[in-house]
């Protein structure tokens, strides 16, 4: 046991993967092969770039934010793609199809779920997404929306129970079964990076981001980001992974049609009813 009570365990095999011989295919390309895990650490570095921990904590302070967002999100089906293509590996290719189809199953409705949001609050900058949730946050007035874009999250991490790309036991590890070393400890650190990503916006969207009580702080950010972070490795712990069937039943004929009522419920609630008795 490294640690205490194993506490180390996660920094040693860290580097152990940093001092790991990187083995690339013979027939494999190369270029790609190594660049596409490297893309796609990068990439999901970037979107820290647009998250507001506090009212003046910005890099990036951009009108169309969430554009950016989403933007950035994609390109990780792309880069996964690349990965299994360049392995030159039938395995891998066969789990980066299935790693693609399901990460475009929930990007559908992993935006359109916001729309209510972007029609409140007139914008699509997340800083005054956060400044319009000072007196009532979303996540009282917007509940199925925090659901579905939680379960969304879980899809577009690849987390338990929708940790399907990585289902070893199906598909030998899927995309990635021929990387090692530290260009595979990439790709998982994207995964992780990602966790945190979607759990600062949660936070930004639904829980108010730095208010608190009408009190502002980056604690409060901060906080709040970690107790996502806590709920994301909570359910890894207790539920089973889906069939992949299962999946895209749920997501295609089950989370999208429920997602597109939703919205235009609300839509229709916006248009009709004061939008002080909803939203404060």
């Amino acid at each position: 046991m490294v640690g205490p009570n194993g506490s180390l365990q996660s920094f040693i095999d860290g580097g152990k993967l940093i001092f790991k011989e990187n083995i690339i295919p013979y027939k494999s390309n190369k270029i790609i092969f190594v660049s596409s895990s490297i893309l796609m650490f990068c990439f999901s570095l970037l979107n820290w770039l647009i998250i507001p921990i506090g009212p003046d904590s910005v890099i990036l302070d951009i009108e169309y934010s969430v554009f950016f967002l989403l933007l950035l999100s994609s390109f990780n089906a792309y880069c996964l793609i690349l990965a299994g293509w360049s392995s030159n590996s039938k395995y891998a290719l066969l789990g980066a199809l299935r790693a693609a189809a399901q990460l475009i199953s929930y990007e559908v409705f992993f935006g359109f779920i916001l729309v209510p949001i972007f029609m409140h609050v007139g914008s699509m900058n997340l800083v005054d997404i956060v400044l319009a949730q000072k007196n009532v946050w979303f996540c009282f007035t917007y509940l199925p929306g925090l659901i579905i874009f939680f379960i969304a999250g879980l899809a577009e991490t690849n987390r338990t129970p929708f940790d399907l790309p990585e289902a070893e036991a199906e598909i030998v590890a899927g995309y990635n079964v021929e990387y090692s070393g530290i260009i595979f400890a990439f790709f998982f650190l994207a995964e992780y990076n990602n966790i945190l990503i979607n759990s600062s916006v949660i936070t930004c969207f639904f829980l108010g981001g730095w208010n608190l009580l009408g009190f502002s702080s980056e604690i409060f950010f901060i906080v709040k980001t970690l107790v996502c972070v806590i709920l994301f490795i909570l359910i890894r712990a207790i539920l089973p992974r889906f069939r992949y069937d299962q999946l895209m039943v749920l997501g295609w004929k089950k989370l999208l049609p429920f997602t597109t009522g939703i919205v235009v419920l609300w839509i229709t609630l916006y248009f009709w009813i004061d939008n002080s008795i909803w939203y404060g």
